[in-house]
């Protein structure tokens, strides 16, 4: 079986189409996941779709995501900021690895602007929306086709 695509969601996105609706949208993280698995399962690719609202777990996941990913997409939300223990598990990736924001992060309050994530990532993708998922997914699939890009 091919390896699958881990997709990774950070605190709070639990709450996607509940919270600040105004900047995230009416889409339900659970659209998300229907979404992702649309693009997967088109790609001929298996997604392993997950959300947590700890540090821990999230660096535990890329830990996992190393033995186990094809590639990584993540959306750390907050934990972009602020989290230097997922910058460096992100780091040991050899995988390819997209960052996902659904908001355009360069268009926020200064906080939001920064993402240590952004360090580690192959790419990123801000301000589409949940359609930066697909974008993402597709990006790493391409990655993976031609890993020399």
């Amino acid at each position: 079986m091919t390896q699958p695509i881990y997709i990774l969601n950070g605190p709070n996105l639990n709450l996607l189409g509940l919270r600040e609706p105004q900047l995230y949208g009416s889409t339900t993280l659970a659209q998300v996941e229907a979404l992702c698995r649309r693009v997967t399962d088109a790609l001929g690719m298996p997604c392993e779709f997950r959300q947590t609202n700890h540090e821990g777990v999230m660096v535990d996941w890329v830990q996992e995501a190393r033995e186990k990913a094809a590639a990584v997409v993540i959306n750390p939300a907050g934990l972009s900021f602020r989290s230097i223990p997922l910058l460096d598990a992100l780091k040991t990736l050899a995988q390819p690895l997209a960052e996902v924001h659904i908001t355009n992060i360069h268009r926020r309050d200064e906080i939001y602007q920064k993402s240590l994530v952004s360090l580690a990532a192959t790419g990123v993708i801000c301000g589409f929306g949940p359609f930066g998922y697909e974008l993402a997914i597709r990006a790493v699939v391409e990655r993976l086709a031609a890993p020399s890009i």
